[in-house]
């Protein structure tokens, strides 16, 4: 199972960040962990200064903007 964590304080392109994830991981059929981080302080100790960011086991694979299917799908997926 992949433990995803997206830092983000709230805003539009944070939800639809969530949101994306898990209909990715649905369709693939990947159990996740997904948690949300929009405690600004803990944001800043992770070194991100654009949000949405993403984390996957705790090593940040995407900063600033909405990720694509495509780059989830290479986050997630097993193969």
């Amino acid at each position: 199972m992949k433990n995803i964590k997206v830092l983000g304080t709230g805003c539009s392109k944070c939800k639809n960040t969530i949101v994306l994830i898990t209909q990715v991981a649905e369709q693939l059929e990947v159990a996740i962990n997904l948690e949300k981080v929009e405690d600004p302080n803990q944001i800043m100790m992770y070194g991100v200064m654009s949000t949405p960011a993403v984390m996957v086991d705790e090593v940040i694979v995407h900063k600033g903007g909405i990720p694509t299917k495509e780059e989830i799908t290479s986050w997630i997926s097993d193969t």
